[in-house]
């Protein structure tokens, strides 16, 4: 396997990105939220593993702080370390931009995503009632923090 390599979303990967959303999650991200966030000029990634995009994420940095508002890896090449590339990549980008902490949201029912958060320091300072669609109404969001 190659080493991943990361460039800069542009345009015209935006229709990928929103398929590979809809694959992944059962509240999706639009193609204009996407093309929303290149257009406000956050720090949005595409992550190739040789001629395979494999993830992408969209990252706000604001002043000193970063915020990690999508991370996603494709189904197929989760658990193989693909994760801590791509944010370790995201860190240096935040810290290079002169962050010094970075932000997420999670829903408490994302055990996955939240034990990796965990793992890699980031812990829980809040909680944002009913942010999240769900089924059934909305699920919370806990606010987590790591400091870069």
């Amino acid at each position: 396997m190659s080493a991943p390599n990361f460039t800069p979303m542009r345009e015209d990967d935006l229709l990928w990105v929103a398929e590979q959303e809809r694959e992944i999650y059962p509240f999706p991200w639009s193609l204009n939220n996407f093309r929303d966030a290149l257009s406000a000029g956050y720090s949005s990634w595409v992550m190739r593993c040789g001629a395979e995009t494999i993830g992408y994420a969209v990252l706000m940095l604001v002043i000193n702080e970063a915020h990690l508002l999508n991370i996603s890896i494709l189904p197929q090449w989760q658990k193989q370390g693909q994760g801590d590339c791509l944010l370790a990549h995201l860190k240096k980008v935040a810290v290079q931009n002169g962050a010094a902490s970075m932000f997420l949201e999670v829903r408490p029912s994302n055990v996955h995503a939240l034990d990796f958060y965990r793992r890699r320091g980031f812990e829980q300072i809040g909680l944002r009632k009913g942010y999240y669609p769900a089924a059934q109404g909305r699920e919370d969001a806990l606010v987590m923090r790591s400091e870069l």
